[in-house]
């Protein structure tokens, strides 16, 4: 056998089995190798946009936090000048009410002090009367000396 014809076929055994590959078994090879490539590539980018939008969520949940604080210190704010509100109408009520109280008892005084004098209008002119007929020494008829009487207890 001879070294050269054995060295020509192996080398264009090796160049069909170089072609072959690279045009059978090279480009779904390489086809796979980008396909993977282009799967990494976006799952880092799915990654960094994740982390992007995590980090966007931590500060719209932030800013919702410090809203919700906001909002609950008016509810509050408007909690407490409502109650301060209530509590000086239930005031002026409760002071209208006692100067209500006030009027009704100084005009239940007034009354009791009416009938106060005129009971002792009356007990007076019945002294009167008691004290005139003991000096006349005869009883005073009442019902004919009524005008009399009269004069006298407005007199009192």
């Amino acid at each position: 056998m001879n070294i050269n014809a054995t060295l020509i076929g192996q080398s264009i055994a090796f160049f069909l089995f170089v072609w072959f590959c690279m045009k059978f078994v090279w480009p779904p090879i390489m086809k796979a190798l980008d396909d993977r490539r282009r799967t990494i590539a976006d799952g880092l980018a799915a990654a960094e946009k994740g982390k992007r939008e995590l980090e966007l969520g931590e500060k719209k949940a932030l800013e919702t936090i410090k809203q919700a604080k906001q909002d609950a210190a008016e509810v509050i704010a408007l909690a407490e000048k409502r109650a301060a509100e209530i509590a000086d109408e239930a005031k002026e009520h409760a002071e209208a009410e006692a100067d209500r109280i006030v009027i009704a008892a100084r005009a239940d005084i007034e009354q009791e002090v009416n009938r106060a004098k005129e009971s002792l209008r009356a007990a007076v002119s019945e002294l009167a009367v008691v004290g005139a007929a003991r000096i006349l020494e005869k009883e005073v008829d009442a019902k004919a000396h009524a005008k009399l009487l009269e004069t006298v207890v407005k007199q009192l």
